[in-house]
């Protein structure tokens, strides 16, 4: 006998959420990563609530200093990732990783947007010859390689989503950490393809109100691994073009805490010098 599961999931949630949430006396939403665009409006309508449901909403300022202890790097030289010119991104984009890697000496998350990617990644700066760091792959088990990680200031950690969120680390045990390209959910899930067609249905950019929203909250998840206090200092690395290029870009980056920019790596490579 042949056995087959199937999966269903709801092409929105919002419905649910709402009615449990009314359900309760009431609740309070706290986090780093709820605003998108400086709002809340995606979030609110992701869980089916209106405005004037919502009784208080405040983006409370930055707790630490991005701007002195950390630098956003958007490398100038990586070409926009496409599959049929992926390897001459991937040929740059390693080259830089590992020029920062060196001059950190280890103590980096690499973040990559899918297994296929870890894989690359990993294959790829273990073949350069005389490195000062040591690398690791996400094997599944994130609390060892985390473990790992922090017994090791050399280490290097290449992961995808588990790595890109509720991990803490703090100290000189983690300055660098490097996001391979925006982390747009794959086309081909089915709930979002539903959800997209949905939403066109209905005469909605379900790129603009959807897939980006939820690129940038996570973009944002895997910003949040780099500075965990007030003393903390390190070097955001994304390897993505189109940040600069595409006119969605800003919004991505605008989304981060407040650090100190630049395209030039010769700065991010001072910044580790003078650390």
């Amino acid at each position: 006998t042949m056995l087959k599961e199937f999966v269903v999931a709801p092409v929105e949630v919002g419905p649910f959420v709402s009615k449990a949430l009314k359900s309760l006396h009431g609740v309070v939403f706290t986090s780093a990563t709820l605003a998108t665009s400086n709002n809340f409006n995606f979030l609110c309508r992701e869980m089916g609530l209106k405005a004037e449901e919502v009784a208080y909403k405040e983006i409370l300022p930055h707790a630490f200093n991005y701007r002195r202890n950390s630098c956003l790097y958007i490398t100038s030289s990586v070409p926009e990732y496409k599959r049929d010119t992926a390897s001459q991104f991937w040929r740059v984009a390693n080259t830089e990783m590992d020029d920062l890697l060196t001059a950190s000496k280890g103590g980096a998350f690499i973040l990559c947007a899918s297994n296929a990617d870890v894989a690359l990644v990993y294959d790829t700066l273990m073949a350069y010859g005389d490195r000062p760091y040591r690398l690791r792959v996400q094997d599944g088990n994130i609390d060892a390689l985390v473990a790992w990680f922090k017994m090791d200031p050399t280490s290097v950690a290449v992961g995808t989503k588990s790595l890109w969120e509720g991990v803490d680390v703090r100290g000189e045990a983690l300055s660098l950490v490097v996001i391979d390209k925006i982390p747009f959910a794959p086309p081909d899930d089915p709930v979002l393809s539903a959800r997209i067609e949905q939403m066109k249905k209905e005469g909605r950019n379900a790129f603009m109100e959807y897939q980006l929203p939820r690129a940038v909250i996570n973009v944002k998840q895997g910003a949040g691994r780099l500075i965990r206090d007030e003393t903390d200092k390190g070097v955001l690395m994304m390897c993505d073009p189109r940040l600069i290029s595409k006119p969605y870009g800003r919004r991505v980056w605008q989304s981060l805490p407040p650090m100190k920019r630049t395209r030039e790596l010769q700065v991010v490579l001072d910044f580790f010098a003078n650390r």
